[in-house]
């Protein structure tokens, strides 16, 4: 009977350590669970909507988004930019058009303010 016991808990042991390596996977994500957010440009102009920022707002399953985003003083609005996935995590990309950052003169490594991320406006999804 004592054999059986031991051999229980460390059966059970043993599911947590699964379960445990299960949920993580990769490198560890960035705490940001609500909007606003501040975020750097990456070098091919694209910006990161963290895992967890994903999840809790719920676009998981979105291809297009509207998003609007804060430059120095500019508050600019993306229309229909094309939501980017990688295959085994949530997170998102968007790229920052070319006509966007040539007008408010927007560089890879600025830092900008992604204040709202909605669904596309029926105006911008026909487009």
């Amino acid at each position: 009977m004592c054999n059986r016991v031991k051999k229980r808990t460390y059966d059970a042991k043993i599911v947590l350590v699964v379960r445990d390596l299960a949920l993580r996977r990769g490198a560890r994500g960035y705490d940001i669970t609500s909007l606003p957010y501040k975020v750097k440009v990456y070098i091919n102009n694209q910006v990161l909507i963290p895992a967890k920022l994903v999840r809790s707002l719920g676009i998981t399953n979105w291809k297009y988004a509207d998003i609007v985003i804060r430059y120095g003083n500019n508050t600019i609005v993306i229309k229909n930019a094309k939501l980017l996935r990688t295959r085994h995590t949530d997170s998102r990309q968007f790229t920052i058009p070319k006509e966007i950052r040539e007008k408010y003169g927007i560089k890879p490594g600025d830092e900008i303010e992604v204040l709202e991320i909605r669904k596309p406006s029926e105006s911008s999804a026909e487009q």
